[in-house]
């Protein structure tokens, strides 16, 4: 359940996370904080005890796996995936999403489903929390983001993945 083993083979330990340049490392640096931040802002969040990159484009997104020093929840979770970027961060327990792709994935599903709703004039009650006002502006914004992610970085990862 929630503290079953998560591989991190394939993730990016905290201490070797490095960018294309000593500025995006930098970025990186400074994005994991951001999710590190963004997780410890809620009250029921124990410490952060490790932490490993699965998607890193300074400046624009981040997904990292992060393990809490102690289980949260009904289900116990201990690790949770967080996206950080240019876009309202967020966080997933890992229970059903296989991998950052996975993450980022379930991320743009909320992040539409959330900016449809405002577009629509719909309730808000079951979209996941999105910190951005509710307007128009901003779920255009949010959907731009989410078309990028998809055709971008999603899509032309998992072709990179996908055996020969």
């Amino acid at each position: 359940m929630g503290d079953r083993a998560i591989d991190t083979s394939n993730l990016i330990p905290e201490a070797e996370i490095r960018g294309e340049d000593t500025a995006e490392t930098a970025e990186l640096k400074s994005m994991l904080q951001e999710a590190k931040d963004y997780v410890a802002s809620f009250g029921w969040a124990p410490p952060v005890t490790e932490a490993h990159m699965g998607i890193g484009i300074g400046g624009v997104v981040a997904v990292f796996l992060l393990r809490l020093a102690e289980p949260v929840g009904e289900e116990g979770d201990r690790h949770l995936w967080v996206i950080v970027g240019d876009l309202p961060p967020a966080y997933l327990v890992t229970d059903g999403i296989d991998g950052p792709l996975g993450a980022l994935a379930v991320y743009c599903d909320l992040m539409s489903d959330w900016a449809e709703a405002v577009k629509s004039g719909s309730s808000l009650d079951e979209c996941f929390p999105v910190r951005a006002p509710p307007d128009s502006d901003h779920a255009e914004m949010l959907l731009d983001r989410v078309r990028f992610m998809r055709e971008r970085i999603i899509a032309q990862r998992a072709r990179r993945q996908e055996p020969r």
